[in-house]
């Protein structure tokens, strides 16, 4: 990102805002209307309350009587003047604060649409919080100028009429405002540039204590197990107090910055005050003249605030900009293909060919499409081939770190291959739409996510076609349909943040449901029935064989019951193909296999001894 510590940080600031008029031109403008209209009349009535003063107050003191019609025509004047001017500040604020609206909505679309496109290899190298940050508060701060930028607009419009008339009023008083002006842009300018250092250390740690606190919260019940609540709090704490040092080097800019703002227009109208004095005695200016400059002076204050106020948050608005812009130009999105096969009923054939995967590495490479292996760390997995046949289950099997997810992952296209090609019916994974996968693969990830909604639509997900009846039978299938019916209201059931209400393996098997409630023609389980009885993940893979949804099955397994069965096994070490076969094959020729899953078949014995099975197939201590 470029730096917001340049002197040119005023220049990137107007290029934001210019941004801003070009996506949005029409409300702007409509704002700026309502702004000009308002500076005008801020400017129109100091004449008004000039001639007021010179040609009704003063004479009425000077005769002794007040003429009634002048005094009429006087207060109309001033009336009218304040209508129109309400009607300026509405139109002002009503258009400005759309258009901020406008802006973030818009831009928070365009940031979560891009979050989309991007491929995992770039969400692996960016903290969830921080992601969260650049969706938030980066897209508020981006655009928080454009509250008062029509107002400044029209400030800009009110001073040259100002100016315009202090020359025409009074060349001497001219000088003065003049010299006034010019004092506020420069206390800006020297603002801007010391602020905008301050602004994009207080944005950065912003996005640092969002990914802390979103990090602990979603660790939370690792952090309470393991007793690191203090540890936590304190890692916590020390972001935030960064955070908090660098929001008070802010206030304390400001702090100094505020006063000369509200001092320096004063201190214009009290020069003008006194040169405007001797100016009277001289005779070269008349009462109504002096009092019209002064009263401008005094109603300038304010609105030249809003100059300040754009300026001052251009620092902040760069800040915001720049992180944007680091994830809309990100590069690497998954580019998908064209083809997309006719729908069928058929379980799908899935065939590694010569697969070879390596994560890439370094925060800065974000086009992972067009990138060399320098550009990638070490291989995880060397020359994979392996077939699951159609209507067939394999089962993927080997010890911790041997590459198990990582297939899994590249057989549904979460990542492409280095090298090799993954196939589905002799379509490369790549050629297909994006509609055409999503219809074909599913996974279901070893850690199951619910969202804080219903059952039916934790399942559904609001896809077509998918109603009460598809629901009911992908949680038949998922051997869910009981303890659903079992809930206070069913599909209606709110299953809280999470699923905080549901056990582990109800969560695994409404996850698995999810999956299903799209018939996909190949599914991918990564050990996602870990959480449930033996007896009720045997009725699942029987369902899903020969049942009324078949379906081709890829399942990352470790447990001797369900290794059993699958129609053949894959055994994988260090991200090789060690074997293939049948399990009792194995058993018989892979001394690897043999002793992984009597280890697991130890480790399974030993779990049923301290835990015991609930009623609905979830372990519970």
């Amino acid at each position: 990102m470029a730096s917001v510590t340049s002197r040119d940080v005023l220049a990137r600031g107007f290029r934001v805002l210019g941004r801003a008029i070009r996506d949005e031109p029409r409300i702007f403008a409509f704002a700026v209307g309502g702004s000009v209209l308002f500076g005008g009349l801020v400017v129109g009535s100091a004449y008004v309350i000039g001639h007021i003063v010179g040609g009704v107050i003063v004479p009425a003191i000077e005769d002794g009587k007040v003429d009634n019609a002048l005094l009429w025509i006087g207060a109309m004047a001033v009336l009218a003047v304040s209508v129109l001017r309400v009607v300026g500040i509405f139109g002002r604020r009503l258009g400005a604060g759309y258009m901020q609206f406008r802006l973030q909505a818009r831009y928070r679309r365009l940031v979560t649409g891009r979050y989309l496109d991007l491929p995992l290899s770039w969400h692996h190298r960016h903290a969830t919080g921080t992601l969260l940050s650049n969706a938030n508060s980066d897209v508020e701060a981006a655009w928080f100028p454009i509250a008062p930028l029509p107002f400044a607009v029209g400030t800009v419009v009110m001073l040259v009429g100002a100016v315009g008339s202090l020359f025409f009023t009074d060349w001497v008083l001219a000088l003065v405002g003049v010299a006034t002006f010019a004092g506020l842009f420069l206390i800006n300018v020297f603002y801007s540039r010391r602020m905008a250092p301050r602004q994009a250390r207080a944005q950065l740690m912003r996005g640092e204590v969002s990914a802390i606190a979103h990090e602990s919260f979603d660790g939370a019940l690792v952090v309470k197990t393991m007793g690191r609540e203090g540890h936590e709090t304190e890692r916590f704490a020390g972001q935030a107090r960064e955070l908090r040092d660098a929001l008070i080097s802010v206030g304390r800019l400001r702090g100094l910055f505020d006063p000369l703002m509200e001092t320096l227009p004063s201190l214009g109208t009290l020069a003008v005050l006194v040169v405007g004095t001797f100016r009277l005695r001289a005779g070269d200016i008349s009462v109504t003249d002096l009092v019209s400059i002064a009263f401008l002076f005094t109603v300038l204050a304010f609105p030249v605030r809003a100059i300040g106020w754009v300026l001052a948050e251009l620092p902040r608005s760069v800040a915001g900009w720049d992180r944007l812009q680091h994830v809309l130009t990100a590069t690497g999105e998954m580019r998908y293909g064209t083809i997309n096969p006719e729908k069928s009923d058929k379980p799908a054939t899935l065939a590694f060919d010569g697969v070879e995967y390596a994560y890439p590495v370094g925060a800065d490479t974000d086009d992972m499409v067009n990138a060399t292996t320098d550009d990638h760390g070490p291989t995880v997995l060397h020359d994979i081939s392996l077939v699951v046949p159609e209507g067939r289950t394999v089962a993927l099997v080997g010890p911790t770190g041997s590459g198990k997810s990582t297939i899994a992952s590249l057989a549904v296209r979460l990542v492409d291959p280095v090298t090799g090609t993954v196939r589905v019916d002799d379509h490369d994974l790549r050629d297909l739409t994006a509609a055409a996968l999503a219809g074909t693969a599913a996974l279901v990830a070893q850690i199951p996510f619910i969202f804080d909604d219903t059952v039916r639509a934790n399942v559904s997900l609001d896809r077509d076609g998918i109603d009460d009846d598809a629901v009911w039978a992908a949680l038949r299938l998922a051997q869910a349909d009981e303890f659903i019916r079992r809930l206070p209201d069913g599909l209606d059931t709110m299953v809280g943040e999470r699923g905080t209400s549901l056990s582990g393996g109800q969560r695994q098997r409404l996850t698995l449901a999810r999956a299903l409630a799209g018939r996909p023609r190949l599914l991918v389980l990564d050990d996602a029935t870990s959480a449930v009885d033996p007896r009720v993940e045997a009725a699942i893979l029987a369902a899903l064989r020969g049942g009324e949804q078949p379906t081709s099955i890829l399942v990352v397994a470790y447990r001797r019951a369900t290794i059993a069965l699958a129609d053949e096994v894959v055994y994988v070490e260090h991200g090789r193909v060690v074997a293939a076969g049948t399990h009792q094959e194995l058993l018989a020729s892979s001394p690897g296999y043999t002793d992984l899953v009597t280890a697991y078949e130890r480790a399974e014995a030993e779990r049923e001894r301290e835990h015991a099975y609930d009623e609905e197939g979830a372990v519970t201590a």
